[in-house]
């Protein structure tokens, strides 16, 4: 059942760029929808037999042998407010690959791949209760789909301190971008997080945005205003509720005032299609999540002098 489904993956690429995205849409044990980007998925499986540790965070229902390769799965029923599936058998496993590491996710179903125009994705009302664990909830024939946060639960079970390597620093203070003005468009809270801490230690100051929509706003806000306000650099997710990174993008590139701007697009997906595809829309440069001294090094190539 899983494989013909994602199988299917490859019609879906073509609306990468045009503000849609493909879901894979699963269960955790009630009728409540959620999905997850459909290029993070590697692969569907039911469970497998788990190891587990003691000392394994409690989130993690245990590890198994993925294609030679030791890998942890994460409860996601369990770290939504589900009861656990570690010990249902019925429960299948989502194979995920994103910030440069493959996990699993134990879900308790898996329903289809769907598609999704962006302008109709929006941050969840904090009346639903949903919390960080969600950051874009969707309607799909009447019935509300909740798209999840995965590097907000990664965060949990893992979570990592933004380290910069003193030569990364020492070219940061020679280069002297101290001061410079840098917009961080994401709609995930931990990655937000985590570039405005890595340029914080860069002494960059950050202008915030939690979706291209919102960016795009907030440019056209900034050139509007006095010259020492104006950013220098976008840096800006890539997958995003209401307007992605790859439309944001094409927006600034088709406004005047914001063409000129150095954009580089910061994704947990990897690989030649995102290269293809930030060439498409006329970005600068596209880096996968997470790498501290990556992203400071192409933020240093790509502010202007």
């Amino acid at each position: 059942m899983a494989r013909p489904l994602l199988d299917t993956v490859e019609t879906f690429t073509r609306l990468a760029g045009h503000n849609r995205v493909a879901m894979l849409l699963f269960r955790l044990g009630e009728r409540q929808a959620f999905g997850i980007n459909v290029f993070k998925v590697r692969e569907v499986l039911r469970r497998p037999r788990l190891e587990r540790m003691p000392s394994m965070h409690e989130l993690v229902a245990g590890s198994f042998d993925y294609r030679g390769h030791t890998i942890p799965v994460v409860d996601l029923a369990a770290a939504m407010g589900y009861p656990p599936l570690a010990g249902v058998d019925g429960a299948h496993l989502i194979v995920t690959e994103f910030n440069l590491s493959v996990q699993g996710f134990l879900v308790s179903d898996v329903d289809r791949i769907v598609h999704v125009d962006g302008a109709q994705m929006a941050a969840p009302p904090a009346a639903l209760g949903y919390g960080p664990r969600v950051n874009a909830v969707t309607r799909l024939d009447g019935d509300l789909v909740a798209i999840v946060d995965v590097e907000q639960v990664l965060s949990s079970v893992d979570p990592r301190a933004v380290e910069v390597s003193d030569r990364v620093q020492k070219a940061a203070h020679g280069q002297s971008i101290a001061n410079r003005r840098v917009l961080v468009v994401d709609d995930s809270a931990v990655a937000r997080k985590q570039i405005v801490d890595l340029f914080r230690k860069l002494e960059l100051e950050c202008v915030v945005a939690k979706d291209g929509s919102e960016g795009l706003e907030r440019l056209r806000q900034l050139v509007a205003g006095p010259a020492a306000e104006r950013v220098a650099l976008v840096v800006s997710d890539i997958e995003m509720p209401t307007m992605d990174g790859y439309a944001m993008t094409r927006a600034i590139r088709d406004e005047p005032q914001l063409r000129h701007l150095k954009v580089l697009l910061h994704s947990s997906l990897s690989g030649v299609f995102n290269e293809a595809m930030v060439a498409r829309v006329g970005a600068d440069r596209f880096i996968a999540k997470f790498q501290p001294d990556v992203l400071a090094t192409a933020v240093m190539e790509l502010l202007p002098a």
